[in-house]
């Protein structure tokens, strides 16, 4: 939805993750207190009702919207709605608490590491500090820095008596904020109704279509597959070979891949689009015989969509 296009964190507002268990032999070593906090945050955030205003920037650009996330009966009803520019609204309605995304999983680590993964631990270091007032409540900082060059860092400011996200801020190389969102104003636990359309000109429902149906698209019979991701990023759904997109994700970070059959190829070169920490990346590719259009969406370094998309490959 043009003008209302936000960050997957920002809807979310969640993250999920293990106690403070031990990690796996070889695993980085972690902060017991930071994943404490994530474990706090798993368990409670998503299960408050809170509402507010809230800022989202940018590089430049600044936008103002209300967030109201709503719990009733085990089911979440949220509604983000922009109050500059565009009249817009995402709305999500009638959500099962209880239910667990491919990131969630990722994320929740705990059987895992019995067998020697270590989770979100193996491609962030995960700290906290002390944390700021935001909206006039107090918060717990909570750091991710990445361990390698493929993905972008992460400073959280939580509540620090429900951990809903208070602020959040994406880090990208030397340490340059590329998006900031934080509350202005919020009320945590104060009654919010369902999600509603309201006035908005442009409403966009979100969709949830089961993580295992395939998808189908203008790419059928060109089976094709990722020849590269980066380490810890896995499928958030069960797109088929010859799928128009697939999503990828390591619990933080999210991009998708779509490749589009040309009748003709297209020239050398490729096509850059950066806003915030969010990237599209496109060039033209021949798979086999077949010229296709690559194009690399998410919330990564360039360097990683360039990678991605030029690893793309054809199967049998």
């Amino acid at each position: 939805m043009e003008g209302a296009a936000v960050p997957r964190w920002l809807l979310a507002l969640t993250l999920a993750t293990s106690g403070p268990a031990a990690l796996a032999q070889g695993c980085p070593k972690t902060d017991p207190e930071a994943m404490a906090l994530l474990s706090a945050l798993a368990g409670r955030a998503e299960a408050v009702t809170y509402e507010g205003v809230l800022t989202l920037q940018r590089g430049n650009g600044q936008r103002m919207m209300t967030l109201r996330h709503g719990v009733e009966d085990e089911r979440v009803s949220e509604a983000l709605t922009l109050l500059t520019g565009q009249e817009a609204q995402v709305v999500r309605d009638d959500h099962p608490l209880d239910c667990e995304h491919p990131g969630h999983r990722l994320l929740r680590a705990a059987a895992d590491l019995e067998h020697g993964d270590c989770g979100l631990a193996g491609h962030y270091r995960i700290s906290t500090a002390p944390g700021e007032r935001v909206a006039g409540r107090q918060s717990v900082r909570l750091l991710l820095q990445p361990r390698d060059m493929y993905r972008h860092g992460y400073v959280f400011e939580l509540d620090r008596e429900s951990a809903v996200l208070l602020k959040g801020t994406i880090v990208g190389a030397g340490g340059r904020a590329l998006e900031r969102f934080q509350f202005a104003s919020v009320k945590v636990g104060a009654v919010a109704p369902g999600a509603s359309e309201g006035p908005a000109a442009v409403v966009h429902r979100a969709a949830h279509p089961h993580p295992a149906t395939p998808e189908a698209g203008p790419t059928a019979g060109l089976h094709w597959v990722p020849g590269w991701l980066p380490a810890g990023f896995v499928a958030t759904d069960g797109a088929g070979a010859n799928s128009l997109r697939r999503s990828y994700t390591d619990g933080m970070a999210t991009f998708s891949v779509f490749v589009e059959r040309l009748r003709e190829p297209l020239r050398p070169g490729e096509g850059v689009v950066r806003e915030g920490s969010t990237v599209s990346y496109a060039r033209g590719l021949t798979l086999g015989t077949a010229p296709v259009l690559v194009t690399v969406l998410g919330e990564i370094p360039v360097n990683t969509a360039r990678m991605v998309a030029d690893a793309v490959r054809r199967v049998r």
